[in-house]
């Protein structure tokens, strides 16, 4: 028997009114007494007591609806287990911005391709605290985060990709030397940098306190969070950025840009691959981590505990 006789049935003893319950199912009264009548010619029985004002159930409309219940909490979970199984085949990923400017577009082209039949896809950029929180609060199954802090993922699986040097890019026509220069040449000029949060800057802070300065030392600082704008007006000789070699590596191997070190200055940050528990038995998680571990191979084997920069 179709389950929606069992909820006519169950509404029409919630409300003891037909048109009540009808109401309540989006359909005519005559559609809801139709059901009620399909069901006692089944079952042999009356299932309601039309002699009052209000429908009550009869002895054997009792029991129905006692198993009706039964039947349709079995159908609830049912179809909470086919959704999940819906979300299953998709994915929703965060990413730091440089992997998601630089890595991501190919790793998601190949990923793609190998999996034709996936559903719904979720890839978003964060800055590396967000990426964590969004972890923690279940927002997000994978993630890769390029960070220069500690953070506790204990509870979740990590891989140590292939991380990335941080230096100051600027175009030749500064002529401001290399391939290390003195602070005090940098400061002198303008400084272009993404917001409070951003790894970069975190960075980039850390340094200056290290060796007694920070980022207002700049003669200008303009703030932008789109890295693509913040390489075009260093293309242009606008000034300089703290900046990620893998955002300016074209540029650098072409002559367009210079990267610059400062002694004493940490160039290094690291690169994490964070995986849900559990989420790497399944496809296609499975295949979209594959495809980040074959493109940035771990610089050293196994899992952590904790990702510490």
């Amino acid at each position: 028997m179709e389950s929606i006789y069992l909820k006519t049935l169950v509404e029409v003893a919630r409300s003891g009114n037909i048109t009540k319950a009808s109401e309540a199912l989006a359909v005519t009264a005559s559609a809801a007494s139709r059901r009620i009548k399909f069901m006692e010619d089944q079952y042999g029985q009356p299932l309601l007591d039309r002699s009052g004002p209000l429908l009550t159930l009869t002895p054997a409309g009792s029991v129905v609806l006692e198993q009706a219940h039964k039947i349709l909490e079995i159908e609830r979970d049912l179809l909470a287990k086919l959704h999940l199984m819906d979300r299953k085949r998709g994915l929703s990923f965060v990413c730091t911005p440089t992997f998601g400017v630089v890595h991501l577009p190919e790793i998601l082209r190949e990923f793609m391709l190998s999996q034709a039949e996936i559903g719904d896809l979720k890839f978003v950029l964060e800055t590396p605290e967000e990426v964590v929180a969004g972890l923690k609060g279940g927002r997000y199954e994978l993630a890769v985060v390029e960070h220069c802090e500690c953070f506790d993922l204990s509870e979740f699986e990590t891989v140590s990709l292939l991380g990335d040097e941080m230096v100051f890019a600027a175009s030749p026509a500064l002529a401001l030397g290399g391939p290390e220069v003195a602070l005090d040449r940098l400061v002198s000029g303008t400084l272009y940098t993404r917001s409070e949060g951003c790894c970069s800057r975190t960075l980039l802070q850390k340094n200056l306190v290290e060796v007694r300065r920070q980022i207002d030392d700049f003669n200008r600082v303009v703030v932008f969070d789109d890295l693509h704008i913040i390489v075009e007006a260093v293309l242009r000789g606008d000034g300089v950025a703290f900046i990620s070699t893998d955002l300016v590596r074209e540029h650098v191997a072409a002559g367009r840009l210079v990267e610059l070190r400062v002694p004493g200055f940490t160039h290094a940050r690291r690169r994490t691959l964070v995986v849900g528990a559990g989420l790497v038995e399944r496809s296609p998680a499975a295949a979209f981590v594959a495809k980040v571990l074959a493109r940035l191979r771990p610089s050293e084997p196994g899992f952590a505990e904790r990702a510490c920069g």
